[in-house]
């Protein structure tokens, strides 16, 4: 029988690279729902190539033109957060929780509650979220199969199941834009330098993220969630040619690494089809032809982003929904040219020391801290732009 299919999020980054594996199979795959921010035209082509059986659009001003573009098709069009809730809770076989930022933490938390397989793609669920989403993924026996490329690369090292072996694993970042970058030259960067990403092709936001090493942060707080390790366990280096994604250091001295061309369809379509594997048309890697691998313990002076995530995942409680939401609004505020490329940390930092550590018990709890963190990145913004 096909396995049923929903994708959270189909029409961003990563959510066509999930579409396109799909269509590439389609006879393995049946689609139960499509769910999109505010891009409904896409998403109405999505639903009808794809034969899915709902669309939603969260924007419910884009709602008209999701229902035009479906009339006829046979696709059931909804719009609005109840009708995300809706599509999140189908009895699906799989679901890619793609829905970025803290609009996706809902969903995904609906979609871990069917008890099923959810591809993660969304950081915020663990980062912001972690305990409740991993008490709900216990009480429902649900599997999470990490969709990051070095969570993934993580997991696929881990396959033979010697948790208790592991002595570090070691996630793996390309440097970003600025990598060799000074201080001064960073200080003085431009939005279209930083979105100048040297290996992967991302959305704008994570790659600011990645500019900065924020994604990096939010990883090392997901991979400790993910794999049930301790802040110190968990190592980064910085790859350039980002052919190595992640590694596992076991007890007897081995290292198990997964590598693969800088392309995400490889750990979509893993764990989209895991335990089992598919084909897909990524370039293949060619070692000879790279010829030299490089390694760099990251600069904390030049790049403060990764010890503040540190700093969050050791304090606890609320502080890594804390660091989330003030980047996420630092970053818009960067996007737009209202603030320097360096005050996006610097905001995030603010915001940490002005709300400490306040406890996280619920999604509700993790709510309203997330937009008190927003507020205030929000005042802290608003003064730097003054």
């Amino acid at each position: 029988m096909p396995r049923s299919i929903s994708v959270l999020g189909s029409t961003g980054s990563i959510g066509t690279q999930t579409v396109d594996l799909l269509l590439a199979d389609p006879g393995r795959f049946s689609v139960k729902a499509l769910v999109a921010g505010s891009n409904a035209t896409l998403l109405a082509e999505q639903a009808i190539t794809l034969r899915a059986e709902c669309a939603v659009v969260a924007d419910e001003s884009a709602w008209p033109v999701l229902r035009d573009a479906l009339a006829g098709s046979g696709v059931q069009a909804a719009a609005g957060h109840d009708a995300v809730i809706a599509a999140a809770a189908m009895s699906a076989d799989w679901t890619m929780a793609a829905i970025t930022g803290a609009a996706g933490l809902a969903p995904t938390l609906e979609a871990v509650k069917r008890g099923k397989c959810v591809g993660l793609a969304n950081k915020e669920a663990l980062v912001c979220a972690g305990d409740v989403m991993l008490r709900a993924v216990k009480q429902a026996g649900a599997t999470l199969l990490p969709v990051d490329s070095e969570h993934n690369a993580v997991f696929q090292s881990m396959a033979d199941g010697n948790h208790g072996a592991i002595e570090q694993i070691v996630l793996t970042a390309s440097g970003g834009p600025f990598r060799t970058a000074t201080i001064e030259e960073m200080r003085a960067a431009t939005l279209e330098k930083a979105l100048r990403h040297p290996t992967w092709t991302m959305g704008a936001k994570i790659t600011i993220d990645s500019a900065t090493m924020m994604n990096k942060g939010l990883e090392v707080i997901e991979a400790a969630r993910l794999f049930g390790l301790p802040e110190s366990s968990i190592a980064v280096l910085v790859h350039p040619q980002s052919v190595i994604h992640g590694m596992v250091h076991y007890a007897d001295g081995s290292v198990l690494a997964q590598l693969g061309s800088p392309d995400m369809r490889i750990p979509i379509a893993h764990c989209l089809a895991w335990p089992q594997r598919i084909a897909t048309a990524s370039r293949r890697l060619n070692l000879a032809e790279i010829a030299r691998l490089e390694f760099f313990e990251p600069d904390m002076e030049r790049f403060p982003a990764l010890r503040l995530a540190r700093e969050a995942l050791q304090a606890g409680g609320g502080a890594p929904t804390i660091l989330n939401a003030a980047n996420e609004i630092a970053v818009d505020a960067f996007l737009k040219r209202r603030i320097g490329f360096l005050d996006i940390v610097a905001t995030v930092d603010r915001v940490l020391q002005q709300l400490g550590t306040p406890a996280v018990s619920s999604l509700d709890d993790v709510v309203r801290l997330d937009e008190a963190g927003r507020q205030a990145a929000q005042m802290h913004v608003g003064a730097i732009a003054a």
